[in-house]
């Protein structure tokens, strides 16, 4: 994949339209990421259709990316955790990955945190890579409580870290 120009990718907050697209990007990119890396339990209640729903609700957390008129990304950041970063498969390697990460940094921050945090699952190598590459520190193992059709599901994850410049 060629590099993207970062004057070609639009940044904006995502709205209603934005969620079919939001939510097939997320189950793709979920998927490749974390089968065989998490339980059962969640994979159980991560189907097609709960991207869907989820996708949807979180429209208000979500910043999405957009070339050409196409939406190829997203972001969500509650507080100081960046909790979801994806990209559209076709635009792995392009650099828009790191344009996302850093406006969800800029969001912790500006939310006052001088710190963000997400989690990722030990097995996913691809993207440990890819936020070690983005000056992400890994502060070791933790227990993220992922919600799921009922009770939290516990999911063994490596916490990653970083210092952001609070505006």
């Amino acid at each position: 994949m060629t590099k993207i120009a970062e004057s070609a990718v639009t940044l904006r907050p995502a709205i209603p339209s934005d969620s079919e697209a939001v939510a097939v990007i997320w189950y793709q990119g979920w998927r490749d990421g974390h089968l065989g890396n998490i339980p059962d339990a969640l994979v159980a209640v991560r189907t097609e259709a709960s991207f869907y729903e989820r996708a949807a609700q979180r429209i208000g957390d979500t910043v999405v990316a957009v070339v050409e008129g196409e939406v190829v990304g997203f972001v969500m950041v509650v507080d100081d955790e960046v909790e979801q970063v994806y990209l559209a498969g076709h635009r792995r390697g392009s650099g828009i990955a790191g344009i996302l990460l850093d406006e969800a940094e800029r969001l912790v921050a500006a939310n006052g945190h001088e710190r963000a945090w997400l989690a990722v699952s030990p097995g996913n190598g691809r993207a440990r890579a890819f936020y070690e590459r983005q000056g992400w520190h890994d502060e070791g193992h933790f227990v993220y409580m992922a919600g799921g059709a009922g009770e939290p599901i516990p999911v063994p994850c490596q916490r990653y870290v970083k210092r952001v410049a609070v505006r």
